[in-house]
């Protein structure tokens, strides 16, 4: 039985008083009774006031543990994650990590652990410190926060470590500028504060940490120059990460780092040459996504610098010019990648002693001649070859060495020959391959057409290239198949159309969902592939194994999830736990170990990208984190998919709310759009109609979509364009916050879906891209067309397309509404739901603002960060 601290203090004072009189009258000696009083007391309570074992159990329990998870009647240096100096006396050590503890941390507890010297909250939900906390002092030495969702500028208080010898405080929401106060932890050996929202310069102050070992910064909003004398202060410095930043300038200064043997620089804004930094006898050398420019010819990696050490090297995309260096010397180089540079036109490098390399992009670098026979047949650890957008010719060699390829593409060079048939025979177990645009020719003729027109499509006219004789007859016999082929085709045309509209008539009579489909029902643990099919979409896992395939989820990357879970949570992917077919493909629900409610989304259009080229970037979309975006909180890489893991968002999304009744509970016909569709009898109402039908709560929806828009688009470097903005895209949160979904999938497959999402949604397609132009290209502006038409539908409650519109010969919702501005009549747009519910005012000036997002032509429409404030100042309770 536990008391609290307080009320116990209370009741030993009320039972020695009570003691002391009865020892007056009794004649019993009152130092005995204090005596019984003590003893009892002891034996009554769990802990003591004022120390490390009452303090360190007051902040589990205030933090969400309860007894059931920690016997807090046993001494604290047994309890798991509490360390305890030698003599049993003091905590010195607390690792606490992925236990769930949420919410400030409380006053008058850990704060007050005098001897504390390392401290492990990471991997929590953490939102915040008591004012005692940085009170530890010169105690601690160690400090891991990472993984927790604490936001807000990073306290000056820091400053009061000067100890303080390891610093973890990644993949939070800090922002603001890191405090000068740094200039006071001169003890700091390994920095670590990526994955934040910090910007600004990185301070002076830093230099004062001359101990510093590793320091990673990447994932920021860090802006300026790199502070002068940065190489010069660091003696010891072995690992930078700046990258994923703003960085500007060179980095000439980085020259003085001796022990370095890690440096990322990549997708920031630095400028100048390379060649300093190159001739450092370095490890990891990621430079990629700069403006870095100039000849690296003068570059040479030579045995005296001891090349050898060199594992990994990205120079692509920067404006980088001259023939490639020399890297012979680099024996044991893993991972090369110099695409998307100018360099001159030249042969192919000599690689082929460079045995240890797996990965090898030399995509669009001016190479021209045959592709050397030797790079299939010597480098045999060769995992992934990109040699595309250049000038190769000649054939292609035997392909002796490529058994463990897994992505190879040679497309858009001048290449000639056949493709080897031991390269052929090596293509289905390959994740990607693409041979398009060059003078091949194909002897098989066993791929799908879907294979053929994206992976061997042909030359400038559009032509595959196929090469078995028999597809290239005489006109005359080209001529007969095609008529036969179209007579044939019109056959099954009309059969077609027919049992669609009779599956049409017997879907109309059912409800939704009452019949499950059969799905994968065999053990996860056999081997591939895995196949599952939805309403229009069939997708296969090709893996070997379900349970050798792992799950990454980023707040728990210790826990061992792999493709089986997500088998067993989605019922084996069944229909019954389908949520959606989307453009991406379809969603499913389940519930992972722990109770975490999640969206499982399988992306199953095939990317263009490789799965390190996938998985980064889902690592980073898992990144990008702000209160009104549904959060991506992990994926899984099976076979050809690509799959994203969001948090569930029960309560529906705004196309739902807006249109359909009962609220939440969509229509038939809304089936096909991505949303997450539930049973009715799961549906949780969780906002009532007269909560939907108010001015306030549609601003409401309206400000925190447009934040969210403003936060892709100029809160991410580089900025993110959704591409697909529309009502059926911001979803409800657990108090009903908008949040947008599907920001950056488009990336991750290349250019064939993004050019098909740069199209939009019907009804939300900007006039620039409505138009068949190979030329047009998404921006942001293309994002604020989208917000302006959901702008309208938040005041009118129409559709897009579809619905009935007052005013004859109008036939969508923009068109409508901003003929009505025009006209100064907008008040007519306003929903009758919503008309008494606030300043008329302020609703016609938020249809202007819809106005001027809807704008022809993109030039005039303003940005997301304009339209922020454009709804701030109409914000129901303000006077306009």
């Amino acid at each position: 039985m536990k008391i609290a601290p307080n009320l116990c203090v209370g009741l030993a004072g009320v039972a020695e008083r009570l003691l002391f009189r009865t020892s007056s009258q009794m004649g019993i000696g009152f130092f005995g009774y204090f005596l019984i009083l003590s003893l009892f007391f002891r034996t009554f309570l769990s802990q003591e006031p004022n120390t490390d074992e009452f303090f360190v159990s007051d902040f589990l329990q205030q933090m969400g543990l309860s007894s059931s998870e920690y016997n807090f009647t046993s001494p604290v240096c047994s309890w798991k994650g509490v360390f305890c100096d030698r003599n049993g006396q003091n905590v010195n050590a607390l690792v606490l990590s992925g236990l769930g503890l949420s919410g400030l941390i409380p006053e008058n507890t850990i704060g007050k652990l005098t001897m504390l010297q390392s401290l492990d909250l990471s991997h929590n939900r953490i939102t915040g410190f008591s004012s005692d906390f940085w009170g530890l002092g010169l105690s601690l030495r160690s400090l891991n926060l990472s993984h927790n969702p604490i936001d807000g500028p990073l306290p000056s208080n820091i400053g009061n470590f000067g100890m303080l010898e390891y610093l973890d405080l990644s993949s939070n929401s800090f922002s603001g500028s890191i405090p000068e106060s740094f200039s006071t932890l001169s003890a700091l050996q390994f920095v670590n504060l990526s994955r934040n929202d910090f910007n600004g310069n990185l301070p002076d102050g830093i230099l004062n940490c001359k101990s510093l070992v590793s320091l990673d910064a990447s994932s920021n909003r860090l802006n300026g120059t790199v502070p002068k004398g940065l190489g010069a202060v660091f003696p010891d410095l072995r690992f930078l990460n700046l990258g994923r930043n703003e960085f500007q300038g060179g980095v000439s200064d980085l020259s003085g780092l001796k022990s370095l043997t890690y440096l990322n620089l990549s997708g920031n804004l630095f400028t100048g040459a390379v060649n300093t930094v190159l001739q450092k006898p370095l490890e990891v050398i990621d430079l990629s996504q700069n403006q870095f420019q100039g000849h690296v010819s003068q570059v040479h990696f030579s045995s005296s610098l001891d090349w050898s050490s060199l594992v990994f090297l990205d120079l692509s995309q920067n404006q980088l010019s001259g023939k490639l260096f020399d890297l012979i010397q680099a024996q044991y180089l893993k991972h090369l990648n110099l695409a998307h540079n100018r360099f001159s036109h030249q042969k192919f490098p000599q690689l082929e002693k460079l045995f240890h390399l797996e990965y090898l992009n030399l995509s669009k670098t001016s190479l021209i001649g045959p592709i050397p026979r030797q790079l299939f047949s010597q480098l045999n650890n060769l995992k992934a070859l990109d040699l595309s957008q250049n000038h190769l010719s000649g054939p292609i060699s035997d392909g002796g060495g490529v058994s463990n390829l897994r992505i190879i593409d040679l497309s858009q060079n001048n290449l000639t020959g056949e493709i080897p048939s031991l390269l052929l025979q090596r293509l289905s177990g390959m994740e990607k391959f693409n041979f398009s645009y060059n003078n091949l020719s194909l002897c098989a003729s066993n791929f799908s057409l879907e294979i053929f027109n994206s992976a061997f499509f042909g030359s400038q006219d559009n032509c595959p290239i196929a090469a078995d004789a028999d597809l290239f007859k005489k006109k005359e016999h080209r001529s007969k198949r095609f008529k036969l082929a179209l007579a044939i085709t019109l056959s099954l045309f009309c059969v077609t159309l027919g049992l669609v509209g009779l599956a049409f008539a017997c879907r109309r009579k059912s409800k939704p969902w009452t019949v499950k489909q059969l799905s994968f029902k065999e053990d996860p643990n056999l081997s591939g592939p895995f196949s599952f099919q939805t309403d229009s979409t069939t997708w296969v896992a090709d893996v070997r194994s379900a349970t050798s395939v792992p799950v990454v989820i980023f707040d728990k990357p210790l826990l061992n999830f792999t493709f089986a879970d997500l088998l067993s949570v989605t019922s084996n992917f069944d229909r019954g736990t389908l949520l959606a077919e989307g453009r991406f493909g379809p969603v499913y629900r389940g519930f992972l170990p722990g109770g975490t409610h999640i969206a499982v989304k399988v992306l199953v259009h095939g990317s263009t990208m490789s799965d390190q080229e996938a998985a980064k970037e889902l690592e980073y979309l898992g990144q990008v984190k702000h209160p009104n975006l549904v959060p991506l909180i992990g994926y899984c890489l099976a076979g050809d998919q690509r799959i994203a893991i969001y948090e569930y968002m029960e309560n529906g999304n705004l196309q739902n709310l807006l249109h359909d009744l009962p609220l939440g509970v969509p229509r038939t016909e809304d089936w096909s759009t991505d949303t997450w569709e539930e049973d009715e009898s799961n549906v949780q109402n969780v906002l009532s109609a007269e909560a939907l039908t108010t001015w306030a709560f549609r601003h409401k929806v309206a400000l925190g979509t447009a934040r969210s828009l403003a936060f892709l688009h100029h809160g991410c470097f580089p900025r993110i364009i959704h591409r697909d903005v529309k009502a059926s895209s911001v979803y409800l949160g657990p108090v009903m916050e908008p949040r947008l979904s599907d920001f950056g999938l488009a990336k991750i497959f290349g250019s064939s879906l993004a050019d098909e999402l740069t199209r939009g949604s019907p009804g939300y397609t900007p006039p620039e891209l409505s138009q068949p132009n190979e030329s047009a290209v998404a921006t942001s502006k293309s994002d604020v067309y989208g917000f302006g038409v959901v702008l309208f539908e938040l005041l009118s409650g129409k559709k897009p397309l579809g619905d009935e519109y007052p005013d004859e010969n109008e036939s969508n919702l923009v068109s409508w509404v901003r003929g009505l501005v025009r006209k100064n009549q907008a008040s007519r747009a306003i929903d009758p739901k919503i008309r008494d519910t606030g300043s008329e005012t302020q609703m016609v000036e938020a249809l202007r603002i819809g106005y001027l997002c809807t704008a022809d032509l993109p030039s005039k429409r303003p940005d997301m960060q304009q339209i922020v404030g454009l709804l701030k100042d109409i914000e129901p309770g303000t006077s306009h």
